[in-house]
């Protein structure tokens, strides 16, 4: 079903709220097509001023890549591909009158940055991603560190570096817990962090940390409620994930919930404690608490906004929702589609085309998703996973070098479709420099 557009000698007003993988590939796309010629005035709403790809901040948590190098800034990125930009997170939304409420910004120092103000649109898109789902764990918010955005996934990397220096420069013996990490959940975040977590603490001696023997200090510890670690995945990759970290002396703890967080560790249910100086939190998400009831819209138990195969919210056809925040029911199941970079990517890509059939009045296509599989990796130890699932009925096994590779290249399709082709790679062959000129780790 298409919507009634406005019309007037204005462009029609599309606002992207939230610059996530769909959000931004969305907004960009949608510049190029309609933003250059001024077809339509395409506003990107964000509370951060820059962007990087959520499957890697695992990466940016353990240190093997920066963050600054791999951010895209949104003011340069909407200037080159002719959309707006505006910095702030939506908290409220009039749909009588077409407005989303947008709260003020501070900075470091708690300065206001932009006032609390309105935007209005004729086209929604709400594209505000997930959050960590504690599930009412007690102490799991305050104790343990999610990897929901780019600056809780610095945080947790200044808090490894800094446990790390801590622990070289005592004269007394370790303390219980002390440089151990505890991740709870064994989903790709989780499993992909205590690989990367497993060589970055350790490449960390070679620059003058020599009074720790990490080999014997480090104990890596996953906690996953769930009968086996990546439940996404085929079984025979679990196991084969499961010898993998188990062969690095990660400790893998299936079958087993936990009760409570503490400043000091993690607490199983039958009582057993794990002391651990690290906590990260990767056992779930939700979509952010602002959208359940927003102004009306039907959403579900995990707050995620209830859409239509357009991708239109069921109780206004003005108002989208894609990526995480979107739950829409896969064609004769009960299932939602899987909350997936893959599928952001194909929703952004629809909703191009739906954007561009809603200035013409034409009717809306419906999305069609199409697993093209799962992919995990473990760094530079190796990488494992299922691909093209969705394409040939069953699903074709890859590891080592030729998955490594398969997983990279996901991250730079979703480069190419923000910046293009020749800046790409020159990026490429200016990382394949600086690796070479600079530490595997970042320092600080």
């Amino acid at each position: 079903m298409s919507a009634t557009v406005t019309t007037g000698s204005d462009p029609h007003r599309i606002v992207i709220v939230g610059g996530g993988a769909g959000g931004l590939e969305l907004a960009t796309r949608l510049g190029r097509r309609l933003g250059r010629h001024r077809r339509a005035w395409i506003t990107l709403l964000d509370r951060e001023r820059t962007h990087i790809w959520k499957p890697l901040l695992h990466e940016v948590a353990s240190g093997t890549i920066d963050r600054y190098a791999e951010a895209v800034p949104y003011m340069a990125q909407a200037r080159w591909r002719h959309f707006r930009y505006r910095i702030g997170a939506m908290d409220g939304l009039d749909r009588k009158t077409r407005r989303i409420f947008v709260a003020p910004s501070f900075d470091e120092d708690g300065a206001q940055v932009t006032p609390r103000h309105v935007i209005e649109y004729d086209t929604l898109v709400i594209a505000v991603g997930s959050v960590a789902n504690y599930y009412e764990t007690p102490g799991a918010a305050e104790h343990a560190i999610a990897l929901d955005t780019e600056e809780q996934a610095a945080r947790f990397h200044r808090r490894m570096v800094n446990a790390c220096l801590r622990a070289n420069a005592q004269t007394e013996a370790l303390r219980p817990g002390q440089l151990h990490c505890v991740i709870v959940g064994a989903g790709a975040t989780g499993v992909e962090l205590a690989a990367e977590l497993h060589r970055s603490m350790r490449e960390l001696a070679a620059f003058g940390l020599d009074r720790i023997d990490f080999d014997a200090s480090i104990k890596l510890t996953i906690v996953e409620a769930g009968p086996r670690i990546l439940p996404a995945l085929p079984e025979r990759l679990s196991q084969a994930a499961t010898d993998l970290l188990t062969g690095l002396d990660v400790v893998v703890r299936v079958a087993t919930r936990v009760a409570a967080i503490t400043a000091e560790g993690v607490r199983l249910d039958g009582g057993e404690f794990l002391a651990a100086e690290l906590v990260v939190w990767a056992a779930g998400i939700k979509a952010p608490d602002f959208l359940a009831g927003l102004d009306g819209l039907e959403s579900d138990r995990l707050n995620r906004l209830v859409v239509r195969p357009t991708l239109q919210t069921t109780r206004d056809d003005d108002v989208f929702a894609c990526g995480d925040c979107a739950a829409c029911i896969l064609p004769g199941t009960l299932v939602p589609v899987p909350p997936r970079a893959q599928a952001a990517h194909q929703e952004a890509a629809l909703l191009v085309r739906s954007m561009i059939a809603r200035l013409a009045g034409k009717p809306l296509p419906r999305f069609v998703y199409r697993d093209f599989g799962s992919l995990v990796s473990f760094g530079a130890y190796s990488a494992i996973g299922s691909l093209m699932g969705g394409l040939i009925g069953g699903s074709l096994r890859v590891e080592g070098l030729f998955a490594r590779l398969m997983y990279r290249s996901l991250y730079k399709l979703h480069r190419l479709a923000l910046e293009g082709f020749w800046r790409v790679a020159f990026e490429t062959a200016a990382d394949l420099i600086t690796r070479r000129i600079e530490p595997r780790i970042k320092l600080h």
